[in-house]
């Protein structure tokens, strides 16, 4: 087993089973002091920069006093090694942007718990501390321009338009646990990729929930370098579907859809929907 710092095993493995869209631009993308800041980080191996993070997620859930905001330390910044046709990587970057997704995520949850629960997860005081904290510019520059998105034990559908099984592949393990997944491709494959879908299922299928999440995909997309490189991280959820057709599944039941085999179309989507309900089962149990 790999051992982190605080002597145990993996401090993912103790963490939500979380899915994640990342969006890594070229070094060009960022500014001068993104860049600095990028440069004194982008020999740390990916698996460190994981572990890093789900150590300090799990630290800010078990402060004595609750307050999970993160506070305002160094931007983290991943790097993608993407293989280019000639074999040769070219290196990517991603912001994590932490505390502004906390932020956002906060409101969220402010639209989904009634006052009394909320106030006991996230507390008025911690609250006001990060708003506090927050600068107002940088937060507005983040949020639009956010480089993450996240989903707790599952895979939006659109997510598997974007990226498919024959996608650059790499897998993280601790020991005999498979940490994560991660597919990727060029932003402009996947930007194609979910225009052509979204134009299919507007034709022949224009009820379906699944095209006004590919209509808001293509959207943020758009707002990115036109070289950037997409990024789909399965997390601890690959432990539960890899090998993975959800992809394959799903394009083929847009497929069917648009040449009118409903057949094909209903028993595409339930090989998807089958694979996906026993994890739904898993969170419920949790």
């Amino acid at each position: 087993m790999k051992e982190n710092e605080s002597g145990g095993t993996s401090a993912r493995r103790r963490l939500p089973p979380t899915a994640h869209l990342r969006v890594f631009e070229p070094l060009r993308a960022y500014d001068d002091a993104a860049q600095l800041v990028i440069a004194q980080q982008r020999q740390m191996p990916r698996a460190e920069i994981e572990e890093r993070s789900a150590l300090a997620s799990l630290r800010r859930v078990m402060r004595h006093t609750s307050d999970p905001f993160p506070s305002p330390d160094t931007e983290l910044y991943r790097v993608l090694h993407y293989p280019g046709p000639e074999g040769l990587t070219t290196p990517y970057f991603h912001a994590e942007q932490l505390q502004t997704r906390a932020t956002v995520a906060a409101e969220q949850l402010d639209r989904l718990m009634r006052p009394q629960v909320l106030e006991l997860v996230l507390p008025a005081a911690a609250r006001t501390a990060n708003a506090d904290r927050t600068d107002p510019d940088a937060f507005a520059d983040d949020l639009a321009h956010l480089h993450t998105r996240t989903s707790v034990w599952g895979v939006p559908l659109a997510w598997f338009v974007a990226l498919r099984e024959d996608d650059h592949l790499e897998m993280d393990e601790d020991g005999d646990v498979l940490l994560s997944v991660r597919l990727s491709a060029p932003a402009t494959q996947v930007l194609e990729r979910t225009k052509v879908a979204a134009a299919s299922l507007a034709v022949n299928a224009p009820e379906l929930d699944i095209l006004d999440e590919l209509t808001a995909l293509s959207e943020w997309l758009t707002t990115f370098h036109d070289e950037s490189i997409v990024e789909l991280d399965y997390g601890l959820l690959a432990g539960f579907v890899w090998p993975d057709e959800s992809p394959q599944d799903l394009r083929i039941g847009v497929d069917s859809l648009c040449e009118g085999d409903m057949v094909g179309a209903a028993a595409a989507y339930r090989r998807l929907t089958n694979r996906w309900v026993r994890v739904r089962q898993h969170a419920r149990s949790n």
